[in-house]
């Protein structure tokens, strides 16, 4: 049995937050003896009671004598005062903390008692938590599970104080934050403290009102939820009020402010500017909300996952599906929408993780955007030079297209900008956008020696065409120069290796902007202004290309994917199927948007074959191969693919993972620096199974997740998949459709 974390811990004060950290020292067995001090017999009495300490004093000495952690769990404002009295009793090596809402004059009382040379054990912290009651009754051992605790180390604080304190709080299931002290007033200003004082200041206007009880009658929900914080209890919060003082009152210029633009757009009948700011806030809320939950800002080694389980068993994979609108496509609607004169109407929008990152960037540029609301988007242009500097840095989510599209653009404006995005994102090159950027007179800085986000951009700069021959194919990196190419003097000319998508070209010309391409030679000249137009966003061939690779390994199968764009950059896919045997037909292509699009149908007819992959295709199909690495793996004899480099600086290092995958489930395979040779476990005219199941770790990579899925299908086995939560970026409704289709898929946190 492991030692406890502390011999002896005081609590000065025990009403809820002491309690109900007691509760949880009790319950991890985290310390040998639990002792407090509060002003209240009653209290004491009522915590022996319910076993939460031995001793109990109304002298906070007696309680802090020979004890290595003291908790001060008291109004804010009675620091000092406690301070000065337990000085001269406390332990060399005490860890000091507390848990009130404002630090700032924590360590100022502190200070004061002190002096400047603080105790290396003292470090402030707020645990984010409360409930309706309080008293050390209300106390609960769960109440810090799931909530945030903010510690605000010092430069004085030890980093085994500051250790210590993190795994008690981790103990109760909290999520610990480091950040300074400053920081954190300012946040707790904003988030909660004004929210608070508007409460009581609503409550308090609406009760002086002759006809109070009317308007108390009649209140509805939304009123009963707002003003429910203004219940609580007035000595707390006037103490924090006057605690927090500066950063409450900043808090309060800047809502009186926006209040008054509000004032203003109504009095003015300004409807669209009304719509901007009012879609403005509902999406920021909805999208950090959802990019952010379950995902500590500040820890390194915390990451939330989802799991999908994949049940064996004989499947039939049958029926007409509409998958998801294309990315690429969703992305450059919003984009190019947000930069030209007039209005865009979009239709079919991608509402995934992906895209949304890059419709909250623009709104977060100044541009207003109705939706979106199934997949219908309005856009309100503001013209080429129109964007405004955000407030702050821009978050990308997992989003490589977002942040490499954008560099480009960003490097054009008159505003500095910061991009950032999630762990997985974090990882991935921008050297090969910022290089070609810098070229064209940006300074754009990456992080370390990968050149990595976060991706600083300083405005201000005039750029210059050039003509630039990519080392690599890549779609990203070339609609990044050409979107700079907008802004530039002169000509921008990119020269492919071999074709990339052509999304940028097409809409650049559905805006109205002329771009010349000459086999692969794409040029534009810089200069000219995109006109706002409708876009239909096609279905995304590549969400699609799960469910191609899924009829196409299953016997009987017979699955029709509808409207499905055919862009041929994009087409890979569908020919390497067909040359590995698939029975698949496209259908009823037609124009939507500038883009061609068709329904794809695919049915179980015939065993396919390995092939050596077309290196000619490889671009056209580089976002497919995960898919076709499944398919190859239930094809009768050997799959090569070679020339497909790119795989392993994509979300993650496509060809190892799928590698090691496909190993755990009983598949010969061997990865190369370029590609991957797959021993195919297929039998002509014969549907065995493949796959022998096991556990699959995806590395957080959608297209990872997404194949592997497929895979059960032609399993003896149960798979377990785990980092499915990104599958979210580009498929929503993946899991949903899968099951509809055949599948049997669990999912679980």
């Amino acid at each position: 049995m492991s030692a406890p974390l502390f011999e002896k811990v005081a609590f000065i004060g025990l009403g809820l937050i002491g309690s109900s950290l007691a509760r949880v020292i009790i319950a991890e067995k985290l310390a040998k003896q639990i002792v407090a001090s509060t002003r209240s017999k009653q209290t004491l009495e009522d915590a022996k009671a319910l076993g939460l300490i031995q001793e109990g004093y109304s002298d906070p000495i007696e309680a802090v004598k020979g004890a290595d952690l003291v908790v001060l769990a008291l109004p804010v404002r009675a620091t000092q005062k406690v301070l000065e009295c337990i000085k001269p009793y406390l332990s060399e090596n005490v860890i000091l903390t507390d848990v009130g809402s404002t630090k700032g004059n924590v360590v100022d009382a502190a200070k004061a008692v002190f002096g400047e040379q603080l105790p290396a054990g003292f470090v402030p912290g707020h645990p984010i938590a409360g409930a309706e009651h309080t008293g050390v009754h209300a106390g609960k051992v769960d109440l810090f599970a799931n909530h945030k605790v903010i510690l605000t180390p010092l430069p004085s604080s030890a980093d085994w104080a500051v250790e210590k304190l993190i795994q008690l709080w981790q103990a109760a299931k909290a999520e610990v934050i480091c950040m300074d002290v400053e920081k954190h007033d300012e946040v707790l200003a904003h988030t909660s403290h004004l929210p608070h004082l508007m409460a009581f200041n609503l409550v308090e206007q609406l009760a002086n009102r002759e006809d109070n009880l009317d308007i108390f009658r009649y209140a509805a929900g939304g009123f009963r939820d707002f003003s429910r914080i203004a219940a609580s209890d007035p000595q707390m919060w006037h103490d924090i009020f006057f605690a927090n003082k500066k950063a409450i009152l900043n808090a309060v210029d800047g809502f009186e402010k926006q209040l008054a633009t509000l004032r203003k757009l109504i009095e003015d009948d300004n409807s669209q500017a009304l719509m901007g700011v009012l879609g403005h806030a509902q999406a920021a809320r909805q999208h950090f909300n959802h990019m952010l939950a379950n995902k500590p800002l500040m820890e390194k080694n915390k990451v939330t996952t989802q799991q999908f389980t994949i049940l064996p068993g004989q499947k039939n994979f049958q029926g007409k599906f509409t998958v998801p609108g294309d990315k690429s496509v969703s992305h450059r609607s919003i984009m190019f929408g947000a930069i030209a004169e007039g209005t865009t109407h979009v239709t079919g929008f991608l509402e995934g993780e992906d895209a949304l990152a890059t419709l909250q960037a623009f709104r977060d540029m100044g541009v207003s955007i109705e939706g979106p609301k199934n997949g219908e988007v309005t856009i309100h242009g503001v013209g080429m030079h129109g964007l405004k500097a955000p407030a702050s840095a821009l978050y990308m989510g997992n989003s490589g297209t977002s942040m490499r599209l954008l560099s480009g653009m960003l490097s054009a404006q008159k505003f500095d900008s910061v991009m950032t995005g999630d762990a997985s994102l974090t990882k991935r090159p921008m050297e090969r956008i910022a290089k070609p950027l810098r070229e064209m007179g940006a300074q754009i800085q990456t992080t370390g020696e990968r050149g990595t986000p976060p991706v600083s951009i300083s405005g201000s700069q005039k750029l210059k065409g050039i003509h630039y021959d990519l080392p690599m194919a890549s779609a990203q990196v070339k609609s990044g120069i050409l979107l700079a190419g907008l802004w530039a003097e002169g000509e921008t000319v990119v020269t492919e290796p071999e074709p990339t998508r052509d999304h940028s070209e097409r809409m650049l010309r559905a805006f109205g902007y002329e771009v010349k391409t000459e086999g692969n030679r794409i040029s534009l000249q810089g200069g000219g202004k995109l006109v706002g137009t409708n876009i239909q966003v096609p279905s995304d061939i590549s969400s699609a290309a799960f469910f191609m690779v899924g009829a196409a390994i299953t016997e009987g199968s017979d699955v029709t994917l509808e409207a499905v764009g055919i862009n041929p950059t994009r087409t890979g896919v569908i020919e390497i199927l067909k040359q590995m045997g698939a029975d698949l037909t496209v259908e009823n292509e037609r124009i939507a948007g500038g883009e061609p699009i068709a329904d794809i149908r695919i049915r179980g007819t015939r065993t396919l074959k390995g092939i050596h992959m077309p290196e000619d295709q490889v671009p056209l199909a580089i976002d497919e191969f995960p898919a076709l690495f499944i398919a190859a793996a239930c094809a009768e004899g050997q799959t090569i693919l070679t020339g497909a480099a790119e795989l392993r600086v994509k979300e993650s290092d496509r060809i190892q993972v799928m590698a090691d995958g496909l190993k755990i489930m009983g598949i010969d395979c061997t990865p190369t620096d370029d590609g991957i040779i797959i021993e195919g476990k297929g039998r002509s005219g014969a549907w065995d199974v493949i796959f022998t199941g096991g556990e699959i770790e995806s590395h957080h990579d959608h297209r990872i997740a997404m194949s592997f899925s497929m895979a059960g299908l032609r399993t003896s086995g149960e798979i377990k998949i785990v980092g499915t939560e990104t599958v979210a970026t580009s498929f929503p409704t993946f899991t949903a459709l899968a099951n509809q289709a055949g599948l049997t898929i669990h999912v679980s946190e």
